[in-house]
């Protein structure tokens, strides 16, 4: 309403792989599940059998359990009958593979119970045998990597599983968060990162951990030394070519900026010039190049292992092919399993990819890392924003006697032009992130999307190209809103942006509908059209384009979809209001206000499009004309008691104090320009 708030990417709840659980929400919509789980669960029958003096009805017990608990409604069934405390001495079993196996089974149990399941795990305290066997599996790597051939091993592939399940502990609790303090686990974990050279997967399980519980967490921060800043800073540095390797140095990359404040003062500019390389590097890939290659690489190596077979058993002849042919159908068939563990059917997930889907790992690993360089840009170019905590704040303090006006008094300084420090600037447009962002915000290319189509094991990698599009489009919502013109490139370049924008919205047959993508591109426009309004710079979006975004976006679910389209048909309004000739124009743009102002159930929305129509209407000939045929005033005088009685009835219980704020001004401002319109219409 007059501003828009950056938006900033807190770290999401993770599931066992370390996909947001909206990822795996999205999984089990489009497939159905491919292990049905018997009308009553095993559950007592597995739990019984960790108790068996073999370690291998024991291994096997866990992994089971790892199996059946990703399917949800088993859990509570488990929870029942103390599958928590059953399994933590499993994770200090005399056995190796016990111990991996548990280990994985708590790491899906957090995974798929969610918040309250791994808030009950600490409680139970499973964080006492889970510190021990960190501890142990971090003293045995060096035996155990000097040891290593070509068979598995065993240590690091406990750590592993461990890791995962700190990592999603301490995602969800705030218990856990303050047990990883206290324990002094970062020594363990920074332990874990530094196998990066050999080990690869632990080292990215160990970043995605740190870069969860270094982000507002000032008791860490506090024990942040030399040794554990310089092991990130050779992962940082690191040159190792591939995939994965530029997923870790992504991850350690948004540690790094976590840890920004804890940075030796004369180290800072150089290690924020560091972090901004790393993002700029793998933001250059071109997925949409490199996905197509690497399908490609592996059609080539399934063909080579095929002519290989079929060259080895010609005896075998037609017989033998068809029953390879029969393995790898079953193979598609059931998700692919590891200690256990199942994958979810659309193998969103590397670390539970098959190691002979190596290509479609190094394509997630892309991914991945894409996403995650762009939420921590965004996060960049909005870390003067205030925090969640502040907003509780300012909201807990004697609310029984403070009303609207004193709330604003109060969140005034937080409200505050939003703007980056110069070492951020500078680093950021030194290494040319606005337009890599900007290339980011393209629609998925075809042949990388037609590779994923024909192929079910890559489907999962549609969702993911759509989703670093989506938080590209964010990033560049921020990047619009705390940059100056002269580091975006100038006027002309900004017209360029408009151009593109406008093409992700109306080359289309018809306007997309996918509410992430709405919320991401009006953010970006909105941005956008308040820069160029402010520099009086031309715009290429024509008004009716404007309202049949803005008819589509005000259909939209999301509040904050109908929020920018009716900021975006401010903006569009009050410049064309300065112009000759635009009366019919506003007036329908008047018109479709005042239907939301009246008829949106969101007080929110409410407020947006009253504070829109005061920024059409504020002035000018042609602005006087719409008012009258739309009967502004007698419109404003109905609707504004009704505004007035609805703040006083819901306000207080269903909206955030900034919120209050904003449209406690917002109520004052309608009271005035009602007054303003009666003068105007005296004439």
């Amino acid at each position: 309403m007059g501003k828009s708030k950056n938006n900033k990417f807190k770290r999401p709840q993770f599931n066992s792989a370390g996909l947001p659980v909206g990822a795996v929400k999205d999984v089990e919509e489009e497939h159905e599940e491919e292990d049905h789980v018997d009308a009553e669960c095993p559950a007592a029958e597995l739990l019984e059998k960790l108790q068996s003096p073999s370690a291998d009805v024991r291994e096997f017990a866990c992994a089971s359990i790892s199996r059946v608990v990703q399917q949800s409604q088993t859990i509570p069934s488990f929870l029942q009958r103390d599958v928590v405390k059953r399994l933590g001495p499993m994770l200090l079993d005399c056995s190796l593979a016990v111990r991996e196996t548990a280990a994985g089974a708590l790491r899906n149990l957090s995974a798929c119970g969610g918040h309250e399941v791994c808030e009950d795990m600490v409680k139970q305290d499973i964080l006492t045998p889970l510190t021990s066997l960190l501890r142990e599996c971090c003293a045995g790597f060096e035996v155990s990597t000097l040891s290593m051939t070509d068979q598995k091993n065993t240590v690091q592939d406990v750590a592993y599983e461990s890791v995962n399940l700190l990592w999603n502990l301490c995602e969800s609790s705030s218990q856990a968060l303050s047990v990883f303090n206290k324990a002094g686990l970062l020594d363990v974990i920074i332990q874990c990162l530094e196998t990066h050279t050999h080990n690869v997967e632990l080292a990215i399980s160990a970043a995605h951990c740190l870069h969860t519980v270094t982000e507002d967490n000032p008791e860490l921060l506090c024990s942040m030394n030399v040794a554990v800043l310089t092991s990130l800073e050779m992962v940082l540095g690191s040159t190792s070519p591939g995939m994965a390797h530029n997923h870790l140095r992504t991850l350690a990359a948004g540690v790094m900026w976590n840890l920004k404040s804890s940075l030796p003062a004369g180290r800072q500019a150089q290690t924020l010039s560091a972090v901004a390389a790393t993002l700029a590097q793998c933001l250059a890939l071109d997925a949409g190049v490199l996905l197509p290659q690497l399908r490609a690489a592996e059609e080539a190596r399934f063909a080579g292992a095929a002519a290989e077979t079929a060259s080895a058993d010609q005896a075998g002849g037609a017989s033998k092919w068809l029953e390879m042919e029969e393995m790898e159908e079953e193979e598609e068939a059931a998700p692919p399993k590891k200690n256990g563990k199942k994958a979810v059917k659309d193998n969103d997930f590397s670390d539970l990819l098959p190691r002979d889907k190596g290509e479609l790992r190094d394509a997630v690993a892309l991914l991945s890392a894409q996403q995650t360089s762009l939420e921590i840009i965004v996060n960049m170019c909005c870390s003067d924003d205030p925090s969640d905590d502040e907003w509780e704040e300012a909201s807990s303090s004697d609310e029984g006697e403070a009303g609207p006006d004193a709330l604003c008094d109060g969140l005034s300084g937080l409200m505050s032009p939003l703007c980056l420090s110069a070492e951020v600037h500078a680093a950021l447009v030194h290494h040319c992130i606005p337009e890599k962002v900007l290339t980011k915000t393209q629609f998925p290319c075809k042949e990388a999307m037609d590779v994923c189509q024909q192929n079910p094991s890559w489907k999962c990698l549609i969702k993911k190209m759509q989703r670093v599009q989506y938080r590209a489009l964010t990033c560049l919502h921020n990047i619009l809103s705390t940059m100056d013109v002269e580091s975006m490139g100038g006027a002309e370049a900004l017209q360029g942006v408009a151009q593109h924008l406008s093409s992700l919205v109306f080359s289309p047959p018809e306007i997309p509908k996918e509410e992430e993508f709405l919320e991401a591109v009006t953010s970006a426009m909105r941005s956008l059209l308040q820069t160029i309004a402010s520099k009086n710079i031309p715009q290429c979006m024509s008004p009716q384009q404007l309202m049949s975004l803005s008819e589509a976006a005000t259909r939209c679910d999301v509040v904050s979809v109908r929020v920018n389209a009716l900021a975006i048909l401010g903006i569009t309004g009050s410049t064309l209001a300065k112009e000759k000739g635009t009366a019919d124009t506003l007036q329908m743009i008047g018109n479709a206000l005042l239907q939301v102002a009246s008829k949106d159930a969101n007080l929110v929305v409410n407020g947006e499009a009253l504070d829109a129509l005061l920024d059409v209407f504020a002035d000018g000939d042609e602005a006087e004309k719409a008012a009258r045929n739309i009967q502004l005033l007698t419109a404003l005088k109905t609707l504004q008691p009704v505004f007035k009685s609805k703040i006083r009835k819901e306000g207080r219980g269903k909206y955030s104090p900034e919120q209050l704020c904003v449209l406690d001004n917002i109520k004052v401002n309608l009271r005035r320009f009602i007054g303003y319109l009666e003068t105007v219409m005296k004439k």
